[in-house]
């Protein structure tokens, strides 16, 4: 007697990122503890089947947040939304949920600001974030979908730009990075900020899972 049925679908790299989005997005909306997230998302990265990646999210994602999750960066117009990120001899931190106004002003002077724009939304379209950073630094970071168009200047410090492909994303939204540094630096980079379980899970992985 043969065993006629079908293999397990194998998990590839861009299904495992989807499913630790959708948790995110789950931990977000309270339906899970961070600590929860952290186990879970250890187990996403270690999973080698699509059915195991299912079950981790299988008690937690509404039916029809995995495809909303999934889409391309909201924009929402109306105006309103943040114009200013400001950090004078101190930090600044600007997550989760919020809305990003037409020309967003990140400015550090002796001091570090941090934008991540995963969980944002768009009054515009075109989207202009000017960052200014004098003997300071930025951290700017974009959803893996979004088109970003970057110009900078530098002097007597750096920028760094690590997105990859500027525009992924045909037809849909815009943002348009200009860094301008003295004496410090600005950095935008694509995806989320990896927490320590992540990075660990990760490499555990690249290693081959040995």
């Amino acid at each position: 007697m043969t065993d006629d049925a079908l293999p397990e679908l194998r998990a590839s790299d861009a299904d495992r990122e989807h499913t630790a989005d959708l948790l995110r997005h789950a931990m977000g909306e309270g339906r899970l503890t961070m600590d929860e997230l952290d186990e879970r998302l250890d187990q996403t990265y270690a999973a080698r089947t699509q059915s195991e990646l299912d079950k981790l999210t299988r008690d937690v994602v509404v039916p029809g947040d995995a495809q909303r999750v999934s889409a391309r960066m909201p924009v929402r117009s109306g105006g309103g939304g943040s114009e200013w990120v400001v950090s004078v001899m101190s930090g600044h931190d600007r997550k989760g949920r919020w809305r990003v106004g037409r020309h967003l002003k990140v400015i550090s002077v002796m001091g570090g600001s941090s934008v991540d724009l995963n969980d944002a939304e768009l009054t515009e379209k075109e989207t202009t974030i000017t960052c200014f950073a004098l003997m300071g630094g930025n951290e700017i970071r974009v959803p893996e979908n979004v088109n970003v168009v970057v110009s900078d200047f530098a002097f007597m410090g750096g920028n760094d730009s690590k997105i990859g492909e500027l525009l992924p994303d045909p037809g849909g939204p815009t943002i348009h990075v200009k860094m301008f540094s003295i004496m410090g630096g600005s950095e935008i980079t694509r995806g989320r900020k990896l927490t320590r379980a992540e990075r660990k899970a990760k490499k555990h992985l690249e290693r081959g899972g040995h």
